[in-house]
């Protein structure tokens, strides 16, 4: 459930996971996702051993940080803007998956990676979940927490709870691809929506984050 509630509110990586799903097929669509959750453990990884402590007590290491994901988020934008006339293409998910569904992969980890927002998160709750203690789980969930503190609360220590925490994720990169693809088939309009709606959250993302790279370098 840890997984799945972060896992799953809009965002960025999930603008890229549907913009591959409906134009390249669910293969593309489960790559990105396995690209952003690589990131992640990467970020455990590194903050086991206090890399990204590092990054947050250096301002302008993270200023620059953001802003090469800001920067990499509006050229997304840009691609995926161009792509709003696509449909979906049945074969593509064949077609692709040494080629462009690769490249999804790639896309969401570099957006991932230089995300302050999971950067913050694994240096405040990543670690920390394998720490003795209790943790509530969904007043960590973007947007609503604050609404849903204390409906769910589990103790903390266990390895079990990390393996929950990316069995979650891979459970919404295999099924968020398919729900989507499974839509485009219904309804031959759901690619350029999608593709649109991905491409305005990708540069909302990439200007909030030139915004906090300036304030932090400036």
């Amino acid at each position: 459930m840890f997984g799945l509630a972060l896992a799953a509110p809009p965002g960025p990586m999930n603008a890229v996971i549907a913009e591959e799903s409906v134009l390249r097929g669910w293969t593309a669509g489960f790559r990105a996702g396995l690209g952003a959750m690589t990131a992640d453990a990467t970020f455990f990884v590194l903050s086991l051993v206090g890399v990204v402590a590092f990054v947050e007590r250096f301002p302008t290491v993270r200023g620059v940080m953001v802003g090469v994901g800001g920067l990499l988020m509006l050229y997304f934008a840009y691609g995926a803007a161009r792509e709003i006339g696509e449909t979906f293409d049945p074969s593509g998910a064949t077609a692709t998956d040494g080629g462009e569904a690769s490249a999804g992969f790639r896309k969401a980890f570099v957006l991932a990676i230089t995300n302050p927002y999971q950067i913050l998160f694994w240096l405040t709750i990543g670690v920390a979940l394998l720490e003795s203690g209790r943790f509530d789980v969904l007043a960590q969930t973007p947007y609503v927490g604050g609404d849903l503190a204390g409906l769910l609360v589990v103790e903390k220590g266990s390895p079990a709870l990390v393996v929950g925490f990316f069995g979650g994720i891979l459970v919404w990169v295999t099924g968020f691809p398919a729900a989507l693809v499974t839509a485009e088939r219904r309804v031959e309009a759901v690619a350029p929506v999608v593709t649109a709606l991905s491409a305005l959250v990708l540069c909302g993302f990439g200007l909030l984050f030139l915004a906090d790279a300036a304030t932090t370098l400036l």
